[in-house]
């Protein structure tokens, strides 16, 4: 890095973004796509952890890995066989080939538009002012809006972290250019699933291990009873409840110690216990900025966290997904631009777990509308659809969830049933009712018929 990493002159901004994952990129897109003065601010790679060590990697690694389960359904049926073997080193240059080509063309569109880039790391240094440092380099941004887009990094406890050894984090898996025999991971949210996926595909032994008394413990419980079973089945050893007192390296090997006083050895543990907001250090303090919790941005109804101040994305802690941090960064900038006046309203949000099987959820679950009114379920089995059949993955189903009438939440796990995602997602923003089923033709045969199938279904009142 170089003191040309920093613009020469011109630092009065209409808007300073800080950080350059979804939600920070795409808000400077769009205000300079509007014809505003942008900044953007980023400490380390442009994509934020989505791109460099979350979402996309995980998505290229079971996409490539995808194949060796659907042979092994097609075998447990009798009809294929055969073996199909992964490089763990041609996928990872793979991927940090794709990654960089990505970076590359997101650095040209922010010098199309016109917007300032500073790679370093910024603070909240004053009102309406912003520092930015880089190892060669300072300067002082003023602005007339600031969105803090900063995202969020693993968390970790003490005795329960990445030691650089045998113990890593979802960044650490990700680099990783062979695959363990056996794979611990603690946490059984999307993160430790998706990754042990992978990792099993591969051949891994796999042991997850969690406090809770349930995997995904976000999901409805039908949908987190149906994963704990496909999984069991793939021979995983699954421990829930179980509290975790330390996670360290022994000679080359992972060993986790419960407080109960067990012992579990793998080659590699994956800490995967949740996240935390990079809101320290921020200088938020001299903006009169409030945080929450671990660190979350206070923000109002219009996500601003002071006058003229907007927090966007994990950081703000409403939901950490990219999709409802890039979802934020469109509202903030219409609000600056002064297209939108009311408060934010996202609507149904989505949330999918990749891999097979698949889970999606949108809209509210039976819990969320408790003492709401009359609450109703109805649900149709993938073994019942025929695409499922095909591809010989039957376990799952797809679950309505109707308030009064109305569809208010579709949630699903099984075969590719992320596909069905955006279709739930307009059925449960339009508040459909039985009439509305027959408005909509749906092709046949899809597996879009599993969730035409559970719209028709009998409902059972809850």
């Amino acid at each position: 890095m170089t003191s040309a990493d920093f613009p020469a002159e011109g630092r009065n901004y209409q808007l300073v973004v800080i950080g350059a994952g979804p939600g920070g990129f795409d808000a400077a897109i769009d205000a300079a796509s509007n014809g505003l003065k942008v900044a953007l601010v980023e400490k380390d790679m442009l994509g934020g952890t989505c791109l460099n060590a979350g979402c996309i990697p995980t998505k290229l690694y079971l996409g490539a890995t995808g194949p060796i389960h659907d042979l092994a359904a097609q075998a447990k049926v009798k009809v294929a066989s055969g073996e199909i073997s992964v490089d763990m080193k041609v996928l990872l240059t793979r991927k940090d080939r794709f990654i960089g080509a990505t970076r590359k063309a997101m650095g040209q569109k922010l010098k199309t538009l016109g917007i300032d880039l500073y790679q370093g790391t910024a603070k909240v240094s004053g009102k309406g002012k912003v520092e930015v440092e880089s190892p060669v380099e300072k300067a002082e941004l003023e602005y007339e809006n600031l969105i803090i887009a900063a995202g969020s990094h693993p968390t970790a406890f003490p005795n329960i972290a990445p030691d650089g050894e045998a113990v890593v984090d979802s960044t650490g898996f990700l680099a990783l250019d062979k695959m363990p025999e056996s794979l611990l991971v603690v946490g059984a949210g999307f993160i430790g699933l998706e990754m042990a996926q992978i990792a099993s595909r591969m051949g891994a032994k796999v042991t997850i291990v969690d406090a809770l008394d349930r995997i995904a413990v976000y999901e409805d419980p039908e949908v987190s009873k149906t994963l704990h079973s496909i999984f069991k089945r793939s021979k995983w050893n699954i421990r829930t409840g179980v509290k975790v007192a330390s996670v360290k390296t022994v000679d080359g090997q992972a060993v986790l110690e419960t407080e109960d006083g067990e012992s579990i050895t793998a080659g590699k543990a994956l800490i995967a216990i949740g996240r935390r907001p990079n809101s320290a250090d921020l200088g938020l303090e001299n903006a009169e900025i409030a945080t929450a919790g671990p660190g979350y941005i206070n923000v109002n109804e219009s996500l601003e966290a002071a006058p003229g101040i907007y927090a966007i994305g994990d950081i703000n802690g409403i939901t950490l997904l990219a999709h409802a941090a890039s979802h934020q960064a469109g509202y903030v900038v219409r609000r600056i631009l002064g297209e939108e006046s009311g408060p934010y309203a996202p609507g149904p949000m989505p949330s999918i777990l990749y891999g097979s099987p698949e889970t999606m959820r949108v809209g509210d679950m039976p819990a969320d509308l408790e003492g709401k009114g009359k609450v109703e379920t109805s649900s149709f089995p993938l073994a019942a659809n025929p695409i499922a059949q095909s591809y010989a993955s039957t376990q799952g189903f797809v679950k309505v969830i109707w308030l009064d009438g109305k569809v208010k939440g579709v949630t699903a796990v099984g075969h590719h049933v992320a596909s069905l995602t955006t279709t739930s997602a307009m059925i449960v923003q339009e508040g459909w009712t039985s009439e509305d089923i027959h408005k909509v033709i749906f092709p046949h045969p899809t597996l879009d018929e599993a969730l035409l199938g559970a719209l028709k279904a009998e409902r059972k009142e809850v």
